[in-house]
This record gives C-alpha cells, sequence and structure tokens, in this order.
C-alpha cells in the first residue's frame, strides 16, 4: 500500500514536470506573433536583460508580460475560460462582454455625473476660446447597451439623465441664439445600425443619421441622398470584420462586414492628418501645413490600411482611423461651407456622407490633442460647429485633453 501511494505521487511529479518541460519548449519553438488579431492590439516583445532594468524591477514585469502574450495555446485557453464562466459558472457576462440577440456589446454603468460636468465645461471652454459668437451643435451616438442592456436583464446607463445633465450644464434649448443646441440622433438609430462584434456603426445604414446632421446644420438640401435610399452611393464590401468585442468575448461569433460608400464626392475627396503631417529627423515636430508644399493628402477610404499589418482595426479604413486632427476637403462639393466636429471614432464613418454639403470638414479629436493646441491650425470663423460623441466618452470625459 505505501509503494502504491509512493508511485502514484511520483508519477503525479513526474507528470507535473513533464507539462512543465513541455510548456518550456513549446515557447522557444513555437512561432511568436507580433500582434493578436482576436484582441486587436500588438503583443508584448521579449524584454532586454539590462542592469538597468534589473534593477528597476521592470524586466521581471515585462517577462511576465511577454510569456502571457506568448503562452502556447493561449487564444485556446481564453475561449475555454469564456465557455467555463457562461456555461459552468452561469455568468451572463465575461470580461465585461456579453452577448445576447446576435450583438456582442460591453457593460457601462453606471452614470457617472461628474463626467457629464467634465464635459459640458470641455465644450464651454472651447467655445469661449474659439468661436464665442457662434452657436455649437451636440449630439450623443448612444452605445449597444442602449438597445440591449435593460430588455436583456443588464444594468445600463440613465441615458435620459445623462441628456437632460448634459443640456441643463450646456444651458442648451431650441432657441437659434443658444449658445449650444441638441441634436437629437438617438430616435434615429436601432441596433440594427450597429456591428454585431464591434462598438460602431455601420455607414451604410446612417444615412438617416447624416441626413438630420446636415438639415440641423441648414445644409440638407445640398445632400443628394434621402434618408431612406443609398442610390447616390456605391456600395464596397471588407469581409472578415472581426470587431473589438470579439476578441474580448474570447467566444465564436461569425465576422461582420464592413460597407463602405463611394461616390464622384468621395473619389475626388482627400483627407490631410497631423500624425502624416509631422516631420521628423532634423525637422522634427515641424508639422508640413495643408496648404503648404508637400503637404501629404489621402484617400477618404484608405484601403491600404488592410495591407502589411498596418492597422489592427479593419474600421481604419474610414478617412484612416484615430487621428488628433484631420481636415477633409472636398472639389466637388456643392457649396464651401466649412464643418468643425469635434469628435470620436463614430465620427470616421459619418463625415464622408457629409461631403456632398461641405468644401472642408475637420475632425478634431481631443483624447489625442490638447485643446490649447487646436488654434494653431483651425480656423473656426464663420465654420458649422458640432460636438458628436458616443455615450463611453460622455461617460469617461477624463480622457478628452
Amino acid at each position: 500500500m505505501v509503494k502504491a501511494c509512493k508511485w502514484k505521487q511520483r508519477i503525479t511529479i513526474y507528470g507535473f514536470v513533464l507539462c512543465l518541460v513541455s510548456m518550456m519548449v513549446l515557447m522557444v519553438i513555437s512561432p511568436k506573433e507580433t500582434i493578436s488579431r482576436a484582441e486587436r492590439r500588438r503583443l508584448a516583445e521579449k524584454p532586454r536583460l539590462t542592469a538597468k532594468n534589473l534593477l528597476e524591477k521592470s524586466f521581471m514585469d515585462d517577462t511576465e508580460k511577454y510569456l502571457l502574450d506568448h503562452f502556447p495555446f493561449r487564444d485556446g485557453l481564453r475561449r475555454i475560460k469564456a465557455y467555463f464562466a457562461y456555461d459552468v459558472l452561469q455568468q451572463k457576462e465575461n470580461n465585461d462582454i456579453y452577448v445576447t440577440d446576435g450583438h456582442a456589446a460591453k457593460l457601462e454603468y453606471p452614470l457617472n455625473e461628474a463626467s457629464v460636468k467634465r464635459l459640458a465645461a470641455k465644450m464651454k471652454g472651447l467655445r469661449q476660446q474659439y468661436f464665442p459668437e457662434q452657436t455649437a451643435w451636440y449630439a450623443i451616438v448612444p452605445d449597444k447597451n442602449f438597445f440591449l442592456a435593460q430588455p436583456n436583464g443588464f444594468p445600463s446607463l440613465d441615458y435620459e439623465r445623462m441628456s437632460s445633465l448634459l443640456s441643463q450644464e450646456l444651458g442648451a434649448d431650441s432657441a437659434s441664439d443658444s449658445a449650444f443646441r441638441y441634436m437629437e440622433i438617438m430616435s434615429d438609430l436601432t441596433i440594427d445600425d450597429y456591428y454585431r462584434t464591434d462598438t460602431h456603426w455601420r455607414q451604410e445604414r446612417i444615412l438617416d443619421v447624416a441626413r438630420r446632421a446636415a438639415d440641423a446644420l441648414g445644409a440638407g438640401e445640398f445632400l443628394s441622398f434621402s434618408s431612406e435610399g443609398q442610390a447616390a452611393f456605391t456600395q464596397n464590401q471588407i469581409k472578415d470584420f472581426y470587431g473589438v468585442y470579439y476578441g474580448q468575448a474570447a467566444l465564436p461569433m461569425d465576422p461582420d462586414t464592413i460597407v463602405y460608400l463611394t461616390s464622384e464626392v468621395t473619389d475626388a475627396a482627400r483627407v490631410w492628418s497631423l500624425e502624416e503631417n509631422m516631420q521628423s529627423g532634423k525637422n522634427a515636430g515641424k508639422v508640413v501645413l495643408p496648404d503648404e508644399e508637400g503637404a501629404v493628402w489621402k484617400a477618404v477610404y484608405q484601403t491600404e490600411k488592410l495591407e502589411d499589418g498596418k492597422s489592427l482595426d479593419m474600421y481604419d479604413v474610414f478617412v484612416g482611423g484615430a487621428s488628433s486632427l484631420q481636415i477633409l476637403r472636398s472639389p466637388k462639393a456643392a457649396t464651401q461651407r466649412r464643418l468643425i466636429i469635434f469628435r470620436d471614432s463614430y465620427t470616421s464613418s459619418l463625415a464622408p456622407l457629409l461631403l456632398e454639403a461641405y468644401g472642408e470638414i475637420v475632425l478634431i479629436d481631443l483624447r489625442y490633442i490638447d485643446a490649447a493646441r487646436i488654434g494653431t491650425y483651425v480656423d473656426f470663423a464663420g465654420a458649422d460647429i458640432l460636438f458628436l460623441y458616443n455615450t463611453s466618452i460622455v461617460n469617461h470625459s477624463e480622457m478628452l485633453k
């Protein structure tokens, strides 16, 4: 009996050691990926051992991150964990991601009233600094929880309170001489207007939003499309789009298809971005301005972002993705009017739909540029002004500079 117990102990120990050795061998011989397509992020690189990072203890931290990112069968183990959380533990979400009605969404609650007030103060400060005599419009893009959370038993924001508090802080009303005016677009949207695996709305489904925005700004007459039809555009498809929630949920879901809408107007338009025109080398920090020789202009739909791993997000096809400052110029627009949008990523797919009505559209993302620097590049005189933020930005406005 004693010998049998000892043999069991030895088998257990030897088996454990064998597993450790096998994992180490696999870690060494398995090919190392540089990015995780599922999670849409770059994986940690193998750290270099130096006296400095050893003394600062950062070497061990970086090594731990590297080992976790390159652990054998990592994606499969993440999927097993997700199945265990859903099916065994009966959790309704995993990593704050839940899947219902064929859509993945991320929990966002409770309402952060301090954040709403902070955003209002930021908006009022920008108006006072850059366009004190002009009326500014603002709109809130609801996240997917607006449609999915409460009907499926998940906690959600108080969207009505969010809207009323922001309106109260801004002193907004429907009067034409009001400093801020509210553009209501929530009623134009349904859950089908969003990608199933991602947070963003689908361009081919937001023509009514584009029409609503143009009408409110007094430029609707210059758009050739109706809120229902797409006759003015050609549909182009990018298949196998796995959105941000696909990787976070770690559950199998069918990919989405990105549809982007082109026309003679969008084909002729070009985009200047601050990052693309920042010089390096001996001229580091100098910016080639839009009207200067050597300025880099790109297409509205930047399909090259899909090649050679230049972007981890297919949604970056829309105006090149996240950028601190972008200027879209439309030589075939019906007017020379200018529109300035304080934006987040949702605006990337909306702005091209407005190029018929505006000769120039300026996109400012305060997550990547300090408000004090904007005046160096942007002239606000005579322009239409719109603040367009999704509810996540409103509820986490501390990310704005």
